[in-house]
């Protein structure tokens, strides 16, 4: 009865002492993956390291080949950052603020601003804690025993939240004399962090750490000076609002006054898509181009762009890049031997820039019609012709990538990136991944508009995402302006659609472990039930219903 059979990555059975840790069985296992074993699935359900097994299962291993790899890692290694930059600056507050140049970008907020020089001092400083290896050590305590804690660290954020808990009790994790609360699990002990890299990036700090395509290896960095400049503008955005983070967002609900926080954060999406379109008026561009990841509101800008271009006095017209696909047995193939429609070469390259160019020159095409069931282009007899008022706006993936618009002069185009880049955070240390936003309202979207369950959404989120890193995300620095599409209420609003599409997934289910983090995350935030004062032109309209933009 002290042992008990183990069924390691539905292949290998196995018998072991009854109470032995995942991390003593990961051992047996290290060489058989690709890099650092971080975590585990014990029948589907993700699993700390330090987990014991009591009864027969199914194990799964987590290395950094994975998001939740990496997202335990990064995690685990923000909190030694933490503790690390405390020792060297007594008293400085630490904030995690959001992805940027393949790391996670940090700030240290001190009596002075800090220095690269600090920055050393600082990895030098995570490096000794690594090699100590200090373990992280999870208690469950009482919420108010909490609050005193945080009050004593001067984590204001974090106890402000706490009084939204529904539970009367919670998990803490310590690392040495640091107690602190994380959304999310940790490795066991410092010792698994070994690789990463601070780099001083002012006026705050860049943690570099692997990514689940190259896990063995720091990438190299990559400058985003603009995608920079839009988190800095979320930040000032945020400021606006007064609702920095989640539990700000809360008390503003509670007390029902989120009307006018919903009336300022679109109002500002108006003036800033009303900028866009001043520039590309003052700069008479004849070519729009609008790119951005799955679900940032790409259809819902282009239409409110489309009307701010008017208010101009431009008559802007629409050219769809699907109608340019070539025919399905030309079509490229993946490395998995289907068809890649997201590849660009899957698109008339050639044509397209051919009529483009005749357009702005005043010449008359016929516009082709792609016809998705047969795999073939068609001509209707619809034929464009436009005046000098009448910009061309394209919407799609390769919007920025300059091949597919090669024969149209630069200074003729106007470059547009959208994603939803949100300025709100749980806490200072736990932020909301741009990601994680992004795939609520697609869930949103796919359940009231494509008939999908979160389940069928998840299981192809993870082919969307390698087409974005594919073809988006390495064009987005060329975009002549960014805009962030993310509004600071909108997961209080997408709560109450998401959770029940999220509940349906069983443990069983390949999705749960995301279904049971997305839960947990919504979980933080207190829902807003009425949608009267959402304006019908609202981004967040695409996903829920009720836009007034909707076909």
């Amino acid at each position: 009865m002290n042992k008990i059979n183990i069924i390691v990555n539905n292949q290998e059975k196995i018998e072991v002492q009854r109470g032995i840790s995942i991390e003593e069985l990961s051992d047996r296992f290290k060489d058989d993956y690709l890099s650092t074993i971080v975590a585990a699935k014990v029948d589907h359900d993700l699993r700390e390291l330090t987990h014991t097994l009591h009864k027969d299962c199914n194990i799964e291993f987590i290395d950094l080949s994975s998001s939740d790899g990496i997202r335990i890692y990064q995690r685990s290694l923000s909190f030694v950052f933490i503790r690390a930059a405390k020792e060297i600056l007594s008293d400085c507050k630490v904030t995690v603020e959001h992805s940027l140049s393949k790391g996670l970008y940090c700030e240290i907020h001190y009596k002075r601003p800090i220095t690269e020089e600090d920055v050393e001092k600082i990895e030098d400083r995570m490096k000794e804690i690594i090699d100590e290896d200090v373990p992280f050590t999870k208690s469950s305590i009482a919420v108010e025993d909490a609050k005193k804690i945080f009050k004593d660290l001067g984590m204001d954020a974090k106890m402000e939240l706490l009084e939204f808990r529904e539970n009367d009790e919670m998990n803490i994790y310590s690392c040495g004399w640091l107690r602190d609360y994380f959304y999310g699990y940790m490795v066991p002990s410092t010792r698994y962090l070994k690789l990463f890299k601070l780099k001083y990036y002012e006026p705050g700090v860049i943690i570099q750490h692997p990514e689940k395509t190259h896990p063995n290896e720091i990438p190299v960095f990559e400058e985003q000076k603009k995608l920079a400049t839009i988190f800095r503008e979320a930040e000032k955005w945020g400021k606006i609002l007064e609702v920095p983070y989640v539990a700000n967002l809360n008390k503003v609900i509670l007390n029902k006054q989120y009307a006018d926080i919903i009336r300022i954060a679109e109002a500002l999406h108006e003036k800033k898509i009303a900028q866009i379109a001043d520039m590309i008026t003052q700069q008479n561009k004849r070519i729009i181009l609008i790119a951005g990841p799955s679900s940032s509101g790409k259809t819902t800008f282009a239409q409110r762009l489309a009307i701010q271009l008017k208010v101009n006095g431009l008559k802007p017209v629409a050219v769809s890049i699907d109608d340019y696909f070539v025919d399905r047995e030309h079509t490229p193939k993946d490395e998995s031997g289907e068809y890649d429609f997201e590849a660009i070469e899957a698109v008339d390259l050639e044509l397209f820039n051919e009529h483009l160019k005749k357009l702005i020159q005043g010449e008359k095409i016929e516009l082709p019609s792609f016809n998705f069931q047969k795999g073939k282009r068609e001509y209707k007899g619809r034929f464009m012709k436009i005046k000098e008022d009448q910009p061309i706006i394209i919407e799609g993936i390769h919007g920025l990538n300059d091949r597919l618009t090669e024969y149209i002069p630069k200074d003729q185009k106007f470059k547009i990136y959208i994603s939803a880049l949100t300025q709100l955070n749980i806490d200072d240390h736990n932020r909301i991944p741009t990601t994680d936003t992004r795939l609520i309202r697609r869930i949103v979207r796919d359940s009231k508009y494509r008939g999908h369950s979160a389940l069928t959404t998840l299981k192809l989120w993870q082919s969307v995402r390698r087409g974005e890193k594919r073809n988006i995300f390495p064009f987005q620095e060329e975009a002549d302006i960014m805009f962030n599409s993310a509004l600071v209420y909108e997961l209080s609003v997408l709560r109450k659609y998401a959770e029940p599409l999220l509940l349906e997934i069983k443990q069983e289910d390949p999705g749960y472990i995301e279904a049971k983090r997305l839960l947990k995350f919504l979980h933080y935030f207190s829902s807003i039930k009425e949608e009267d004062v959402i304006p019908q032109t609202s981004i967040i309209k695409e996903f829920i219903g009720g836009s007034c933009f909707a076909d």
